[in-house]
């Protein structure tokens, strides 16, 4: 094609409208790019970023509203168990729920969300950061519309949808659904916010996956997606990251329902052959409760262990190293305490061939891999 662009900034007249449309859209290795701005950090990591839609999931009653309440009462408070905030200001919150009763929306609000904050003595203070509202009675074609209107005049930087269900008529159209989820994304986009929406999972117990055509296309366009189960009869409830497309948290996160009905740190009841205990306690700098020898900063604010330190140290002058005492020697000179941790950074010590692994019959041994 004969048409350029003006390097001044202006146009070829020979380019038509869509693709003068279409050069707005352009990547290059050399064009600037605002970096992603994450709003809180889990564990050390990055999570929840400006722009972006995040899904929250889980079968009924699994502590969905209890992670948001996290949420919101960090945007105030900066610390709620794992979860960090990044920057020091507080930041502004919609919440719109499309699922309780008003009375229960309240009831979470005064009882919850403001006592996690630590702030309820100064109740107007932390409601000048809040935007509540209950949309359950209004008719769904409503609801779209109302939500638009709200974000673009109250500005939150954190909008919880609760749950995106409402906002169409049938889960299982595939259009109106792929509709709703372009027009959030755009709304994420243009308002510089973070989107957080709420979906449910299948009814059947083994079933693990969204519900309906929204939860399909809520999966193609989130950032990132975080699930929530109720461990029985421990009561104890389960937050887990299960999709993302930057960083991985590995740890869950563990909490129970103290007499007051608050969430509290605690132990989780790990699969067999996994760690007893949760990395919950709250992280200093940012960081989890690691040894600092082993974590690398990175530009962004978020970080990564040094995994060839970390497995040099733990061969020391050995040649070789059993396989048990190996990573109990890693996990005892990391901190780490989660065995699905230890493998990750195991199976990319290999890939990296920073380690090498010999078998003696049902035996393992590591050693360094050669140069």
């Amino acid at each position: 094609m004969d048409g350029e662009l003006d390097p001044q900034g202006g146009t070829d007249t020979d380019l038509s409208p869509a693709l003068l449309t279409l050069e707005k859209h352009r990547i290059t290795c050399d064009r600037q790019l605002e970096p992603m701005d994450f709003l809180f950090q889990l564990f050390g990591r990055p999570c929840f970023p400006r722009k972006e839609l995040v899904g929250i999931t889980g079968k009924a009653k699994s502590g969905k509203t209890f992670l948001v309440s996290m949420l919101m009462a960090c945007c105030v408070a900066r610390d709620v168990l794992a979860f960090h905030r990044k920057d020091e200001q507080p930041l502004r919150i919609l919440w719109y729920d499309t699922e309780q009763s008003d009375e229960s929306t309240q009831d979470i609000l005064k009882n919850r969300i403001m006592q996690m904050t630590g702030m309820a003595s100064v109740q107007s203070a932390v409601e000048k950061q809040i935007d509540v509202f209950n949309v359950r009675g209004v008719p769904w074609k409503d609801r779209r519309k109302l939500l638009l209107e709200a974000v673009a005049h109250y500005g939150p930087d954190l909008v919880i949808v609760d749950g995106i269900r409402d906002l169409v008529d049938d889960i299982n159209d595939g259009v109106l659904a792929q509709e709703v989820l372009e027009e959030l994304m755009q709304l994420a986009a243009a308002s510089d916010c973070c989107i957080v929406c709420i979906l449910h999972q299948n009814k059947a117990s083994e079933d693990h996956n969204l519900r309906g055509w929204i939860g399909t296309e809520l999966m193609h366009k989130a950032f990132e997606t975080y699930a929530c189960e109720k461990q029985l009869p421990d009561r104890i409830f389960e937050v887990k990251q299960t999709l993302t497309r930057k960083y991985d948290i590995f740890e869950s996160l563990y909490f129970r329902v103290d007499k007051d009905g608050l969430p509290v740190a605690c132990q989780g009841a790990q699969a067999a052959g996994s760690d007893s205990v949760c990395d919950n306690a709250r992280h200093d700098d940012s960081l989890p409760p690691l040894n600092r020898t082993y974590i690398l900063n990175t530009d962004d604010g978020s970080w990564t262990f040094n995994t060839r330190k970390l497995f040099n140290d733990a061969l020391g002058s050995d040649d070789e190293v059993q396989a048990s005492i190996f990573r109990q020697r890693v996990m005892q000179l990391s901190g780490i305490t989660l065995h699905h941790t230890y493998n990750h950074l195991l199976k990319q010590a290999l890939e990296e061939k920073i380690i090498e692994k010999t078998d003696r019959g049902k035996v393992g041994f590591y050693r360094a891999a050669p140069f």
